[in-house]
């Protein structure tokens, strides 16, 4: 599997790849079915030199991911050759193109040029525009919005547990953040139905910002939420597979009502992934002078941005889940009122943090940062054992988290990937402000005019999913035996 994947995904089953000089154990649809005649009895190599690019293609990732919980190669090299190439064909179709923007990828490429978030920000605005694009956005904004229900998830779970000692299924303490798909991967496929119920079932930023587009905003603008093409740039390969799960698709049934059961048209929230260094190779393919082109004014549905023009947004690398959660716990629960960033504490190494509070001499709160593979095994290990008494853990895949994913710019020549973690740490909220994701103005919109308030019925059905075990074939068993 490419390198450009998380490690926790990679290390998922290394037994479970399938090299390209293996045949693939999922027939084409088109052809029929096993129990007829054993000359059509046939198994597909996806590299073979008569199978032509378009057979290859209906092998499709989901139904590798559903096959055996594994990523072969063929769909590796399928996911990074398409993305880009279709982003700039869907240019010249009849649909409205939205680009929705990380942070973590405007600091990739902020470091990369010697930019502010904000100029790179302004720039891509006027690049995406001047090839087609109608609208890009900011997921700092849907950040907001997930961070907004995870904060109303912890603090209902935190309550019933003191009510029912955690007994009731859904109110699992730690709860574990879901942002990262690699580790949500990673616990679907390895881990089993033990761990999935600590999960926050809360979207991440990426499908939160899909959802709005495709559920809330398109109708804002007018536009069927099959004729609007969502393209997002992210950090990190894995979102590739997020935005290609079955749980953020859903059909327009008869009447114009979305809904993920129906057996409508399908939809995806989220059409393709860009990475930075995707868009980084968009911008050298156009021959851009991106340090010299104009900026462009910033559209503001979507985006953390003020009257005046500047950035706003929650501090940390990773998306500020546990700070987030941390204070709005403590004020809540406890009125505590803890102000400027929180205090963690380097517990095994720089990736694994923890802060904690306590009244009158009690410890009532304990989150944890863990981020990296090795970090993430010992806090399964141990929720699995029940020896694990914190509240609340950010769990991230890769070392150092979000800020240095595998879809980020690669160090220049000279430059460590250490001394590149701290020039995008250093960057990220260069120009920045600091900002509660509780009173976001467009937040509050959002739950005005479509949501109606955190943990209603209308934002578990948009803004959280569901986890599912992956139960894997007998006949990858066999392979793998």
């Amino acid at each position: 599997m490419s390198e450009k994947f998380s490690a926790t995904l990679r290390l998922t089953d290394l037994n479970d790849f399938i090299a390209p000089s293996q045949d693939c154990i999922v027939s084409l649809k088109k052809f029929k079915p096993k129990s007829e005649k054993p000359e059509n009895q046939e198994k597909f190599n996806v590299f073979s030199k008569t199978t032509s690019p378009t057979e290859a293609v209906k092998i499709s990732l989901k139904d590798c991911l559903a096959c055996s919980g594994c990523i072969t190669s063929a769909e590796t090299v399928m996911l990074e050759k398409q993305s880009l190439d279709e982003f700039l064909s869907q240019l010249d179709s009849d649909k409205a193109v939205i680009v929705s923007l990380s942070p973590q990828s405007r600091a990739s490429l902020a470091a990369y040029f010697d930019l502010s978030p904000a100029q790179v920000f302004r720039k891509l605005t006027a690049m995406f525009k001047s090839i087609g694009v109608k609208a890009v956005y900011d997921t700092s904004c849907s950040r907001d919005l997930t961070l907004v229900e995870v904060c109303n998830e912890f603090i209902s779970r935190y309550r019933q547990r003191q009510l029912n000692s955690g007994k009731v299924r859904g109110q699992e303490l730690p709860m574990i953040s879901s942002a990262c798909p690699g580790w949500i991967c990673y616990a679907e496929k390895t881990l089993g139905s033990y761990i999935l119920p600590y999960i926050s079932s809360v979207k991440s930023p990426q499908q939160a910002i899909g959802a709005a587009i495709k559920h809330h905003l398109s109708q804002k603008i007018g536009v069927l939420p099959d004729k609007v093409y969502h393209v997002t740039v992210m950090p990190c390969y894995d979102k590739k597979l997020e935005a290609a799960r079955d749980d953020f698709v859903f059909s327009t049934g008869g009447e114009g009502e979305n809904d993920h059961d129906a057996s409508g048209m399908k939809i995806a929230e989220v059409d393709s992934v860009l990475t930075s260094g995707e868009v980084l190779d968009l911008i050298h393919s156009k021959s851009i002078d991106f340090k010299a082109l104009a900026e462009a004014p910033l559209d503001k549905m979507l985006t953390n941005v003020d009257e005046d023009g500047n950035l706003y947004g929650v501090s940390g690398g990773s998306g500020g889940y546990a700070e987030t959660v941390f204070q709005h716990a403590a004020k809540t629960l406890f009125g505590k009122e803890i102000e400027g960033p929180l205090n963690f504490k380097t517990v095994r190494n720089s990736d694994f943090r923890e802060v904690t509070l306590e009244v009158e001499g009690t410890e009532v709160l304990k989150f944890a940062l863990c981020y990296g593979f090795r970090n993430l095994q010992n806090i399964v290990r141990k929720i699995k054992i029940g020896k694990c008494d914190y509240h609340f853990l950010e769990v991230m895949a890769c070392p150092s988290g979000c800020l240095n994913g595998g879809g980020q710019i690669k160090p220049k020549t000279g430059q460590s990937a250490k001394d590149l973690i701290q020039r995008l740490e250093d960057v990220y909220m260069q120009d920045v402000s600091i900002a509660n994701p509780l009173k976001n103005p467009i937040v509050k919109s959002l739950y005005d005019e479509w949501l109606e308030e955190p943990g209603s019925e209308k934002a578990k059905r948009y803004i959280h999913t569901e986890y599912h075990p992956m139960v894997k074939s007998i006949a990858s068993e066999l392979i793998n035996w």
